[in-house]
């Protein structure tokens, strides 16, 4: 295979994962579009700036129609292809949706402006983005197909390719390996891009996160195994749970003959310095344990910016003392799950399930959403379901486990979203058919005009968010008693 010696490209997370993996995805718009047009000057192949949580954070959070975002920022930045991150078949949510619910999601998002879609499933589980990518390039749009790294006996270079075949089939016009842990090692990460380039022909982007310090290394020998793209950030929304810093990367790849040349360093200096205002403002959502490198994500694979909160969540939960316990069990329940990889939702049904059972006993309290993994609710899991765990999941349901493709069990519900909004005289448009089935009481309130409650939350001992935003909540009827384990989502 002929390595490519073209620049490589970089695309920027600034205005999405960015601020969702430091500052609690807080970000808002009025804040992004001073910052958006300079961006689009500055040479990035792409801008993500849409998906993942930022659709929940708008509505439950900043008072933002999310959509109204996606139209604003391509408006301030039009020069620069924009992409999102999408769930496959959980959209930009926790469930799975109706292929008509994730048909006329994506294409609402299209028509918005948005010109990538990083189509991804927490399982590896190609059934589940089938819909989405069709639903892409139906709109005319890119299907950028996301494979979901980490670590595990049943998880190899050769599972990781077939998979990316798989995708390529589907018809996406590139790949992507989406280290969300950032646990990816460089020499694994050449392979990778070597084998998934010479197999399926497309161009690969590598997307890490530095919570290990790994993802510069990662990236450059990504690079010169033929990586078409890495995926950068700026100070202070990077290095950390975040992208590596742009300038930080460019300086890294100095000399190298793939090394981009165009980039003005006085522009990135500017954004750089508009940005240092917006972190500040933002002071309540950071984290001082989210900037720094943390070894034990090599230790147990989870997300960074859920690893920093988990640990003062369990301590609010009383169990300080038990952390190291909880982190010890989050592979057992990996395994006994069928050895999930650890990203939006799966960590946080992971980590929600070992502190249930370090506090009660093995399994002797299963979390909902766990027991609907291993009831195949959320797809083919990468390994088998430990057949003990599979036994007490249908025992306690009271239900059979789910074969085949989960979404094929779900009936379409576009019209009856309307006939709802419609009695309730909200529009019936697909934008908002969309973001109420997703966020019914969210979007409603949005709708009244009713505002989020603006009040500032308090700064825990730690640097860490006291209300812990951005994260989602799985409430847990344990003994009688309810009970939250909050865990923040980093995708």
């Amino acid at each position: 295979m002929n390595v490519t010696t073209a620049p490589v490209n970089f695309n920027n997370t600034v205005l999405r994962d960015g601020h969702q993996s430091l500052a609690a995805t807080r970000m808002s718009t009025a804040q992004m579009l001073p910052i958006a047009p300079l961006l689009d000057q500055a040479g990035f192949a792409q801008l993500e700036t849409w998906g993942g949580a930022t659709i929940d954070s708008c509505l439950r959070f900043l008072g933002e129609n999310p959509f109204d975002r996606l139209r604003a920022l391509k408006k301030a930045a039009p020069k620069t292809p924009q992409s999102m991150l999408l769930r496959g078949q959980n959209i930009v949510q926790y469930a799975s949706f109706p292929d008509d619910v994730v048909d006329a999601f994506v294409r609402a998002t299209c028509a918005a402006g948005c010109d990538v879609l990083r189509i991804f499933d927490a399982l590896n589980d190609a059934a589940n983005l089938r819909t989405a990518i069709q639903s892409t390039i139906a709109a005319g749009k890119h299907a950028r197909g996301e494979i979901c790294y980490t670590e595990s006996p049943v998880h190899t270079v050769e599972k990781f390719v077939e998979f990316g075949t798989e995708l390529a089939a589907m018809g996406c016009h590139s790949l992507s390996i989406k280290d969300m842990s950032g646990i990816l090692i460089p020499g694994v990460g050449a392979h990778l891009v070597r084998e998934l380039t010479k197999i399926t022909g497309l161009p690969v982007t590598i997307h890490s996160h530095d919570t290990a310090g790994l993802a510069v290394t990662a990236y450059y020998a990504a690079i010169d195994a033929g990586a078409a793209a890495v995926e950068t950030s700026v100070a202070p929304m990077a290095n950390g749970t975040a992208q590596p810093d742009t300038v930080r990367m460019l300086a890294a790849l100095r000399g190298h003959p793939r090394c981009p040349t165009h980039f003005d360093m006085d522009l990135l200096q500017e954004i750089r310095l508009l940005l240092e205002p917006v972190y500040e403002e933002l002071s309540a959502f950071t984290s001082p344990a989210n900037e720094r490198t943390d070894p034990d994500i090599l230790a147990f694979q989870v997300p960074g910016g859920m690893l920093s909160n988990f640990r003062k969540q369990l301590a609010d939960l009383g169990m300080a003392d038990r952390t190291a316990d909880v982190m010890r069990e989050i592979p057992k329940v990996r395994e006994a799950l069928g050895w999930i990889p650890l990203v939006t939702p799966t960590s946080q049904i992971v980590g929600t399930q070992a502190m249930l059972n370090i506090k009660f006993g093995a399994w002797k309290n299963f979390a909902p959403a766990a027991m609907d993994i291993a009831l195949g609710k959320y797809g083919r899991t990468p390994g088998p379901v430990n057949p003990e765990v599979r036994e007490l999941a249908i025992k306690i349901s009271n239900q059979q486990p789910v074969e085949g493709r989960p979404a094929d069990a779900l009936s379409p519900r576009m019209p009856a979203l309307r006939e709802e909004l419609a009695k309730l005289n909200m529009p019936t448009d697909d934008e908002t058919c969309v973001l109420y089935a997703m966020f019914p009481q969210q979007m409603l309130a949005w709708l009244r005009g009713e505002k989020p409650a603006a009040e500032p939350p308090k700064k825990a001992s730690n640097g860490a968010s006291k209300d812990n935003t951005g994260p989602r909540r799985f409430k847990l009827t344990i003994a009688g008693k309810s009970e939250e384990a909050l865990v923040e989502e980093v995708a």
